[in-house]
């Protein structure tokens, strides 16, 4: 164990501070004491059946990853996914082969360009739609309670990306089109032209966007009111896309909601501003009403976005949730890859009726070195990686940082705890596995009751575990704290605890099975690990009891005492 730095003076450290994650901005200041983490390490431990290599399996970005959206520029693809209040926000991912990826940046990674300040987890950045024209990359987005509709571009995707200029339209899900006649135009959700007749009941309009001047004309155009068939009362058109094939241009969106009902629909158009007319098969891409014992069971399929290869074959992406029980998954909605075929001048991803399948045959592209999701091992002794993330807009007061000639993360114990709508001392990555094992070791000596230190398995401010160090007003002990109900406080309520002799480091290890967890700890450098107390029940904290938006995020975490 490297030296503590509890107590240190400011002036002794040597800090680095790394990505955008946690790149703070004001003074270095800190208040309150102060945790050091030597290490953090993931590992998946669930056995993954072979794949054969001309085949990938799904998901192709496991873990929270949901709305994906993808444009191909020459021979490469880039990818980005909702972030909501997380910050760095909206991942960019790079990919030759559309199966392996590596994140090479974030589109939203300075304070000053949006303000997630207050905002629930289940808020902000809603579904990002990425594309390529007049010589720069685009993305148009929404803020939910943080500005609306805004677009933002770079010279290249992984940045720098410019400040966005905030648009003058309602709704969300805004996606633009160039079209070849050398107009713009931003296809996106908003409520119908009359009164909603039920919940859920919205349209798809275009309207027309101007590049040189960030501006949009006065006028738009209805494309779909409610969906495919408006008898049935469809829920939630969203996400819509368009693509010019042949003398058609095709109308991409989600409907059903997001949850176990969600699905892809097309429509079709000899002109770009309608009027749309439906596929004969819709939807073209859903697990709704199917067998709940069938064999890799995928769930929420939907929200998709396609491109061509230079063989003729088109590939989308999409979400969809791979639950461990009914429609619990920790991970939340993840990115899946498949072919979209054609059948008499229509696209579709599965027939009806078919599930998605487990393995699936690779497209016809050279491999890429793409990132390992199953394990990782972070020591500190470099800038952290864009990997680590952390909740809403930075704050003045430097919560965390590295000390890297000492390999170390420090967390200091702010007011904020994981369950308001602060900025908590927390950064941590996505959970990418349904069992997976985090370890850490921490070296935490509390100042008052109730100061924590440890780590943070958080899905949104009202589901999360945390189980760490804790001060007792006399010495130390370790807690375990669930949170899935109000009354279960801010800082959660205890559901394990042990006495913790002494000051010195603690190794933690968390192991997640589904909807089980195992916390073990023990003295740095010993052998023997000891349970703190039984398996603890995590499946109230699965995103299906959470909002659905979000997955998991496991890091390191300090609180002070109440």
């Amino acid at each position: 164990m490297r030296k503590r730095l509890t107590g240190l003076s400011i002036a002794a450290l040597t800090l680095v501070l790394a990505s955008p994650a946690i790149a703070q901005t004001g003074a270095a200041a800190r208040v309150g004491p102060t945790a050091t983490f030597d290490y953090m390490e993931y590992r998946a431990t669930g056995e993954v059946p072979a794949t054969p290599a001309d085949s990938f399996r799904n998901p192709v970005l496991p873990g929270f990853q949901p709305d994906p959206s993808i444009v191909r520029v020459g021979d490469d693809f880039y990818l980005t996914n909702s972030t909501f209040s997380w910050f760095p926000g909206l991942p960019i991912y790079h990919s030759r082969d559309l199966v392996n990826w590596n994140l090479i940046g974030h589109a939203i990674d300075r304070p000053g360009m949006v303000d997630f300040s207050g905002l629930g987890t289940n808020r902000a950045l809603f579904a990002p739609a990425i594309t390529y024209g007049h010589g720069k990359f685009w993305i148009v987005n929404t803020c939910i309670e943080c500005g609306n509709n805004f677009v933002i571009t770079a010279d290249r995707p992984e940045g720098p990306w410019s400040d966005p200029v905030w648009l003058p339209f309602g709704g969300i899900d805004p996606s633009l089109y160039f079209a070849e006649d050398g107009t713009t135009w931003i296809t996106y959700n908003d409520a119908p032209a009359v009164e909603p007749r039920y919940e859920g009941h919205r349209a798809i309009w275009i309207q027309q966007f101007f590049p040189e001047t960030m501006s949009m004309a006065e006028e738009r155009t209805l494309l779909v009111d409610g969906g495919v068939n408006p008898a049935e009362n469809p829920i939630w058109a969203e996400g819509p896309h368009i693509y010019k094939v042949g003398d058609w241009y095709y109308l991409l969106t989600a409907e059903g909601g997001t949850a176990d009902q969600h699905s892809q629909t097309i429509y079709r158009s000899r002109e770009l501003t309608g009027p749309y007319t439906p596929g004969p098969i819709n939807p073209i891409l859903t697990q709704r009403n199917m067998d709940p014992n069938r064999p890799d069971r995928v769930e929420a399929t939907g929200h998709a976005d396609a491109v061509e290869l230079d063989d003729g074959t088109w590939w989308g992406v999409f979400l969809a949730t791979r639950p461990f029980a009914g429609q619990s998954t920790l991970m939340g909605r993840e990115t899946f890859l498949l072919p979209m075929t054609w059948e008499d001048g229509w696209p579709r991803f599965l027939d009806p009726g078919e599930y998605v399948p487990a393995v699936v045959k690779r497209p016809n592209l050279p491999r890429f070195n793409g990132t390992d999701w199953s394990r990782y091992r972070d020591d500190f002794t470099a800038p952290l990686s864009g990997e680590w993330i952390a909740l809403r807009t930075p704050v003045a007061t430097q919560q965390w940082g590295l000390d890297a000639s000492a390999g170390q993360l420090w967390v200091t114990a702010g007011p904020d705890a994981a369950g308001s709508l602060g900025r908590p001392s927390f950064t941590g990555r996505r959970l990418r596995h349904h069992q997976a094992e985090v370890s850490t070791r921490v070296s935490f000596a509390p100042a008052a009751q109730g100061d924590f230190a440890g780590l943070l398995a958080f899905m949104d401010e009202g589901h999360f575990l945390a189980f760490g160090v804790e001060g007792t007003g006399q010495g130390r002990e370790m807690v375990a704290r669930l949170r899935y109900e109000p009354e279960h406080g801010e800082r959660g309520q205890v559901v394990a605890r042990a006495p913790l002799p002494g000051n010195g480091a603690v190794d933690l290890r968390l192991n997640l099975d589904g909807g089980q967890a195992n916390l073990a700890f023990r003295a740095a450098g010993s052998r023997n690990w000891q349970n703190l107390g039984t398996t603890v029940n995590v499946e109230p904290l699965s995103s299906i009891h959470a909002g659905l938006f979000t997955g998991v995020v496991i890091g390191p975490y300090a609180v002070a005492g109440e």
